[in-house]
């Protein structure tokens, strides 16, 4: 429970350590002065902290009291205790894990490394087993040094040791004293039931296999799915599942989940839906069932990663297994910009999913009326001399567009902003839509509540509604308030009321599901009015302030 007692005993026990401070002392003064010694930038780390909370990097001295606040702050909420260590930050590591094994008869065993470079918050989002470019060499150096980390403290059952290295160095980071969230990468990979080993070694047994009889067997990766807005810092988001779809399990595929649709996301808990994993006999299978098992995911209702992650199996340096922790904020631009389909597919896939809403409706209500053969019951749409035709408006992203759709006996040709198309549609399996975009075949998912539409194509989703001009002025009428990001708590209020403020700067600090997050000036102005103080719960959306912008 403690990073700082772990890397005292770790360096009598020879495991190679991070350059930094962990002692006892935690004032300003102290902390300040260590992290000058070790050199910026810097990594303040919540001592008894783990998935990132409490933790921030420092990149100036003059940034160092702040950081430093907001760490304590977020690890004394997140763990009931603010003590925290300072270590060197390295720019490019990877961060590098060994899932370890003791029983009671004073045996330990590695079962290998598993790679989890691909962050973001500090958090692992996808993880794989082996680690890419790992030689044989490295793999038994860092092995044999987890282990003596195990046995320094007479550890027994499952445990993991995390490493970051750089170059030719690797150092220890912590211990996590059970099984991870990553488990099943190495249980595919060595074909061991980990939890079975749990309770074996747990009642006395000794380990199922010693380490020459380990092996590794393929590759396997993960991908975590969270509730979360990748194009808002990673936000955790709230939401009401209503639909929810994962591809079907097999020998090579595995979802571990506990959410269902129906459920809600709320702001109490960490903001994972699921983790979907994959194995494969090399990592390019794998690394391709992962892509396609994540296009078949679905999750309406919720803002999620999944598109981001899709992203990111798909990047050119992903494949190449050219990892590191800084992947994510060197690529960012790039994974961004593929979370969805294009603005041209998704309004033809909504307008065609209300033609076709609208067509079974008529289509019923002939079948139901007296006549069904009269042609007041026709529902092809023909005209005399004309086309039939439809206009719909949608708002996409903030824009007002007009989407007409010709209706060719059952087909449609469907003006686009970006051209006419020929388009068709029929109901496919469990609620999806069987598209033709001029010839083009594809199978799309929408999803439509009320006037919200969500589409689900290629496994990236966007989001639009029907256009109603009477809610569109009332969403144009506000004035000059900050809505909260999400439910949360008002933690720090950063400035006073009447105050002048920059573009950037903090205003007030919200706390959903353990993290911070800064509210700052959108521009310079002066902070007119605060409508909430330090201590309250806010709901999502609430004017946390109003904010008169200098003109």
């Amino acid at each position: 429970g403690s990073k700082s007692e772990a890397k005292k005993i770790m360096e009598k026990a020879g495991v190679p350590l991070v350059p930094g401070y962990h002692g006892d002392k935690q004032d300003l003064t102290t902390l300040k002065t260590e992290a000058k010694k070790i050199g910026y930038p810097v990594l303040i780390k919540a001592s008894a902290g783990g998935g990132g909370k409490g933790m921030r990097i420092v990149e100036s001295e003059k940034a160092f009291k702040d950081a430093l606040d907001s760490a304590k702050r977020e690890a004394s909420s997140s763990f009931g205790d603010d003590h925290v260590l300072v270590e060197k930050y390295l720019t490019k590591p990877r961060h590098i894990e060994i899932q370890v094994f003791a029983d009671q008869k004073g045996k330990t065993v590695y079962l290998f490394e598993r790679e989890c470079s691909i962050q973001r918050r500090h958090q692992k989002v996808i993880e794989e087993a082996p680690a890419p470019k790992m030689k044989s060499a490295r793999r038994a150096e860092m092995g044999e040094a987890a282990v003596r980390a195990a046995e320094a403290i007479g550890y027994v059952g499952a445990g993991t040791v995390e490493f970051i290295a750089e170059g030719d160095d690797f150092f220890f980071m912590e211990m996590n004293t059970r099984l991870q969230v990553e488990h099943p990468v190495t249980e595919y990979i060595t074909g061991q039931d980990l939890v079975e080993w749990q309770l074996r070694v747990a009642s006395g047994e000794p380990l199922p296999k010693t380490q020459d009889e380990l092996e590794i067997n393929g590759h396997a990766i993960e991908a975590r799915i969270y509730a979360e807005d990748p194009a808002r810092d990673f936000m955790p988001a709230t939401g009401h599942l209503q639909h929810l779809r994962f591809p079907e399990a097999t020998a090579s595929v595995r979802i571990d989940t506990g959410v269902r649709e129906g459920d809600t996301v709320s702001i109490h808990y960490d903001p994972m839906i699921a983790k979907l994993i994959v194995w494969g006999p090399d990592r390019e299978t794998a690394r391709g069932r992962m892509a396609s098992a994540l296009a078949s995911c679905q999750a309406v209702g919720v803002t999620t990663n999944i598109g981001f992650l899709l992203a990111i199996v798909e990047h050119p340096a992903f494949a190449k297994g050219n990892l590191d922790t800084g992947f994510i904020p060197r690529h960012e631009k790039k994974l961004l910009a593929d979370q969805g389909p294009s603005d041209d597919r998704t309004l033809a896939l909504a307008a065609l999913h209300v033609l076709t809403e609208r067509a079974r409706d008529v289509a019923k209500r002939a079948a139901n009326s007296n006549d069904p053969f009269s042609p007041w019951n026709q529902s092809s749409g023909w005209r005399l001399n004309d086309d039939g035709l439809t206009r719909l408006r949608f708002d996409l992203a903030g824009q007002d567009t007009t989407v007409t759709a010709h209706n060719r006996g059952g087909r449609y040709l469907l003006d686009l902003p970006g051209g006419s198309v020929m388009a068709s549609a029929a109901p496919g399996p469990d609620g999806a839509l069987r598209v033709s975009l001029d010839g083009y075949q594809m199978t799309a998912a929408v999803v439509r509540t009320g006037m919200n539409i969500t589409v689900i194509a290629d496994g990236r989703t966007r989001a639009l509604s029907l256009f109603d001009p009477i809610l569109a002025a009332d969403d144009k009428a506000g004035g000059g308030n900050m809505g909260a990001p999400m439910p949360g708590k008002v933690v720090a209020i950063k400035v006073k009321k009447g105050a002048k403020v920059a573009a950037g700067d903090a205003l007030m600090i919200l706390e959903a599901m353990k993290m911070e997050h800064t509210i700052t000036a959108p521009a310079a102005g002066t902070v007119a009015e605060l409508n909430y103080a330090e201590g309250d719960q806010v709901e999502e959306g609430a004017e946390l302030l109003i904010f008169e912008a200098e003109a």
